[in-house]
């Protein structure tokens, strides 16, 4: 298991590498260029500017997340041509610099919702909480308005501004958009792009969808184990594979995470590891790692990948905003170093139990 921890880039980001450097066992950074628009190719200049940098700090890049992919070519438009050739050149010089895993996802318009970014827990904690009910009732662009004006100043993934400027276009052009036709789209995308990132040692790890339902009428695909089964055979090759997100999925109680990573484990090229909490009525809120404070077994999804021998890529996800940090919503750096702790407990207890 190789452990890691998303970082936004200098100037981007309220935590510095040496900050991260001081994390017990973490060794590699998740990164972007994320002032790049989805579709355009990612100069070589600029990414090995940032493997400089991040090397310079003893650590790997082995894993970008992400590569956003243009929404044409989600929509299946002829336009997708060039949006495709972009993606390539854009693998061709990450590859260059030794990049391994691209972690991406299929979602139409939002990457990912939340109706509240800084929910107060028992403990004063606060936390990503998604409410069901304001999903519903709410237009999706004062929903935006909101989420954009409480982000403590910071870009949010997959909420980027050349995005949410063309919100009212982008749902007009997928409001007849169905699900099989997504999965469609999302299959033409695989065959153009799986083996040539194969060519190039890269493998693509999908992430799931978040949450995994619809929302405001766009389809969702990537949700639970029968789709991501589905997925794993629209291109069955090495370097189609998962970024494995137990929050994400974990959203969905039928969805069993130990079961799923026992399941795929030999697929799963990434994986992201947060508990949430779910309410009866369909609400769910962000939690610390911990096992009991959450849904979520994240011990026995620990003890899958372990039982598996797992090799790849780990990474903390969202983590609570503590001890009165100041940060990107779920991106700080407190509660995520606590979680690569409580992660490499669990690792180390089975190693010694072996």
């Amino acid at each position: 298991m190789k452990m890691t921890f998303r970082w936004y880039g200098t100037g981007n980001d309220s935590v510095a590498l040496s900050d991260i450097r001081q994390i017990p066992g973490c060794d590699g950074i998740v990164w972007a260029l994320h002032d790049m628009p989805a579709g355009e190719v990612w100069p070589l200049d600029r990414i090995m500017a940032v493997k400089e940098e991040i090397e310079a700090k003893g650590f790997n890049i082995d894993v970008v997340e992400s590569v956003n992919v243009h929404e044409d070519i989600k929509l299946g438009l002829p336009s997708r041509e060039q949006y495709i050739t972009n993606y390539k050149e854009t693998i061709v010089n990450l590859a260059k610099a030794g990049v391994k895993v691209i972690c991406y996802n299929f979602m139409p318009v939002f990457d990912w919702t939340r109706t509240d970014l800084f929910k107060e827990l028992p403990d004063g904690s606060t936390a990503l909480f998604y409410e069901s009910s304001k999903v519903v009732d709410v237009d999706p662009v004062a929903l935006i308005k909101k989420v954009s004006k409480g982000s403590e100043g910071y870009t949010m993934p997959g909420w980027e501004p050349e995005r949410l400027a063309r919100i009212e276009e982008l749902f007009e052009a997928y409001k007849d958009v169905t699900e099989e036709q997504l999965w469609e789209n999302l299959k033409y995308f695989l065959e153009e792009i799986v083996p040539f990132a194969q060519q190039h040692d890269i493998k693509m790890a999908i992430h799931p969808d978040d949450p995994p339902w619809p929302i405001f009428g766009l389809p969702r695909i990537i949700t639970g184990k029968k789709n991501l089964q589905r997925f794993l055979n629209l291109v069955d090759n090495p370097s189609n594979c998962l970024t494995l997100c137990t929050g994400s999925l974990g959203a969905n109680p039928e969805n069993d995470l130990p079961d799923i990573v026992r399941s795929f484990a030999d697929r799963i090229a990434f994986m992201h590891i947060r508990n949430v909490k779910i309410f009866e009525n369909g609400d769910f809120i962000e939690t610390s790692h911990r096992t009991c404070d959450g849904n979520i077994d994240i011990y026995d999804v620990v003890k899958a990948l372990h039982e598996n021998d797992y090799k790849g890529y780990v990474r903390p996800d969202h983590g609570r905003h503590i001890w009165n940090e100041s940060c990107r919503p779920g991106y700080g750096l407190y509660d995520r170093a606590l979680g690569i702790m409580y992660i490499w407990g669990v690792w180390d207890s089975l190693q010694r139990l072996k």
